[in-house]
């Protein structure tokens, strides 16, 4: 008894003939197509992180230079691989006196900060 006397229409078959079921243009053809496919759903998203987290580092430098150099014309956050916090975003005063400085480290993932207003001169009389 065989191994094929269950399943008469597979005796004698070999798939493919000895030769690839998928020719080497088409395989090369369809790991493309792939690799596009999953770059068309990866960068989208890529791209609106990015763009989120830079807003997000923006208005939060300038509220940290409002804060801590209230001279300054202007601010400036960039992403820095080795700034002074480390990776992530830097804020620099822009226009202050002295020349740009670092304000404050934003980390990988800048949010809004919360700062307390500054006591002004005391009226006790």
């Amino acid at each position: 008894m065989s191994d094929w006397d269950d399943e008469p229409e597979l005796a004698g078959y070999e798939p493919g003939n000895g030769r690839p079921l998928r020719s080497r243009r088409l395989v090369i053809t369809m790991r493309v197509v792939v690799v596009v496919g999953i770059l068309c759903l990866v960068l989208p998203q890529v791209i609106t992180a990015v763009t989120v987290a830079s807003s997000t580092a923006q208005a939060a430098c300038a509220a940290w230079v409002r804060y801590e150099a209230p001279e300054a014309t202007g601010s400036s956050a960039s992403f820095e691989l080795f700034g002074a916090g480390g990776m992530g975003w830097e804020c620099y005063t822009v226009g202050a006196f002295g020349g740009d400085r670092n304000v404050a480290s934003l980390g990988l993932i800048p949010i809004s900060p919360t700062l307390s207003k500054v006591p002004g001169p005391s009226t006790n009389g």
